[in-house]
């Protein structure tokens, strides 16, 4: 018994070990407080736990845990959570439509049993490839739309200028100071030629400053100059008026400036004769350099990168050889602003002058009016609600009304008849036994 007893006791301690070793990783003869390394790492220097790089675990392989690795503050990691939700949501969106666009084409596509049995929806099926073809076309215009839109359009016109002045002599029995002295007032008003636009452009619009220059020797240094200028809150008007003092007649000079839009400049005079251009605007000027350089090939053959300059350009841009992506900033130096239009115009006292008006044609450039067309196409949608409305209509056509085809199942099915047949029965017998009631007759 003492035998049975020892053999099974060193039986429950060999299975207690062997229960720790599996689970806990105590080797025998380990202390109680050990554990096993984790299998396939190094066993490391000994010491205390996590000795070396505070970064990097014993028993963790380096791909795990990087020293130059640090932390994501959890706000960067919200951040980042919350853009991957938006990229995700904005892609199943487009998806989404992609597959609604598709899925409504295959809808309006009719089953092949159906050309079968009936041959003449073969002209349904040719109307669905025109409608395919016409709507890639649609679409191609409305890119090449969009792409005009981007470039200015714009279109010469006339623009008529009228210089008139009145003069009011001197009165003697006037009460106030102003009829007392003699004075002129010189008037200056424009309209647009042929303009059959419905809102019709101020005259002031059409320029970015106005100088009107007297008689220096009449008026003085500090009074002989009558000048308006465009600032960002200014007032449109459809004239100027100026008035001053006088009984003589006066020369002056008007100084237009045109606001051109998008902004034109003046050419070097050395760059204006290779050209062939006085005033334009930047894109065109640099567009025509591109021409020159072309049709004179002085592109470099092997940089094309690079332009060998001939005398002409030596001379203007003062280097043998340039990149085509410096000509911008060099041109800067080469550009002025534009000369304004000078009309000199004499104010005349005299009441036998009849003729006290003049007239100017000035060429100026406005909105094509086709761009506004243009645009209008681009926004509309009634046309697409439209469209969309008849594919709808087209679709239920083809494709059925579902609901409608689920009730019309259900009135159908082999029951139907006997559920019929006892709701009638019942309401028969409700009715029945109410007039029995009523009349107190009792069917036995």
């Amino acid at each position: 018994m003492a035998t049975d007893e020892v053999t099974g006791g060193a039986r429950k301690a060999t299975k207690s070990k062997l229960f720790e070793f599996l689970v806990h990783g105590v080797r025998p003869g380990m202390p109680s407080g050990a554990r096993m390394p984790h299998q396939g790492a190094p066993m490391g220097p000994p010491g205390p736990p996590y000795v070396g790089s505070p970064s990097v675990r014993p028993g963790m392989p380096q791909t795990v845990m990087e020293s130059t690795r640090k932390r994501t503050a959890p706000q960067q990691v919200q951040q980042q959570q919350v853009q991957q939700q938006v990229q995700q949501q904005q892609q199943g969106t487009q998806n989404r439509t992609r597959s609604a666009k598709r899925r409504k084409m295959a809808d309006k596509i009719l089953p092949q049993r159906i050309r079968e049995l009936v041959p003449e929806s073969q002209a349904y099926m040719d109307l669905l490839a025109f409608e395919r073809k016409l709507d890639q076309t649609i679409m191609r215009k409305r890119v090449d739309i969009q792409e005009a839109l981007k470039r200015p359009m714009k279109q010469k016109r006339k623009l008529r200028l009228y210089i008139s002045n009145t003069f009011n002599p001197a009165k003697s029995d006037a009460d106030d100071s102003d009829g007392s002295i003699a004075s002129w007032e010189l008037r200056v008003e424009g309209k647009l030629l042929d303009d059959l636009s419905k809102q019709k452009r101020k005259f002031s619009s059409f320029f970015k400053s106005l100088v009107i220059e007297l008689d220096k020797d009449l008026y003085g240094p500090d009074n002989h100059l009558v000048e308006w200028h465009r600032t960002p809150t200014t007032q449109e008007t459809d004239g100027f008026q100026v008035k001053r003092p006088g009984d003589v007649s006066v020369r002056c000079t008007l100084l237009l400036m045109l606001d051109y839009q998008p902004p034109q400049f003046k050419l070097d005079p050395r760059l204006a004769r290779l050209l062939g251009i006085h005033t334009q605007t930047r894109s065109a000027i640099i567009q025509a350099l591109w021409q020159y350089i072309k049709t004179n090939k002085l592109q470099d053959s092997h940089d094309k990168e690079y332009i060998n300059c001939d005398k002409y350009f030596q001379q203007i841009f003062d280097c043998p050889r340039l990149k085509f992506s410096e000509i911008p900033q060099r041109l800067t130096n080469l550009l002025l602003p534009p000369d304004p239009i000078v009309i000199n115009h004499i104010i005349s006292v005299d009441p036998n002058d009849q003729k006290k008006t003049a007239c100017y044609d000035i060429d100026v450039e406005v909105e094509d009016p086709l761009k506004g067309q243009m645009s209008s196409f681009l926004l509309s949608t009634a046309n697409q609600q439209e469209i969309t409305a008849l594919d709808n209509k087209v679709m239920t056509d083809v494709v059925g009304n579902p609901e409608e085809e689920r009730r019309a199942e259900f009135y159908h099915e082999p029951w139907s008849q006997e559920a019929v047949s006892r709701y009638f029965y019942c309401k028969i017998q409700q009715r029945r036994q109410e007039l029995e009631q009523s009349l107190g007759v009792r069917n036995t």
